[in-house]
């Protein structure tokens, strides 16, 4: 069994063989992408541009209108606060169907 001393001294070598493969698997990657772009003729504007689209956002047309101000609901999701208020103060769904 190893004492803590020993321990200690076998933690400080490995984390010194981590910091040095780290240091060389680092240097390997960075001329690996200089030799890339060197053969693409890549600038760092070109790494630096977006290459995805952003997602296509679909807009659902209004199925009711609050015809007083105008406020509009698709019918999906929770019903708005302007709704809810005119329902609870009498106003049926339909009065507000587009």
């Amino acid at each position: 069994m190893s004492n803590l001393k020993e321990l200690l001294a076998q933690r400080a070598a490995l984390d010194e063989q981590i910091s040095q493969t780290k240091e060389r698997e680092r240097s390997e990657a960075v001329a690996k992408v200089k030799s890339l772009m060197s053969e693409y003729g890549l600038t760092m504007a070109d790494l630096s541009m977006r290459t995805a689209k952003p997602a296509k956002v679909s807009k659902v047309a209004a199925k009711y209108r609050n015809q007083a101000t105008g406020e509009t609901w698709s019918g999906r999701g929770l019903q708005p606060k302007w709704l809810k208020a005119a329902i609870a103060g009498g106003a049926k769904l339909t009065d507000f169907t587009v």
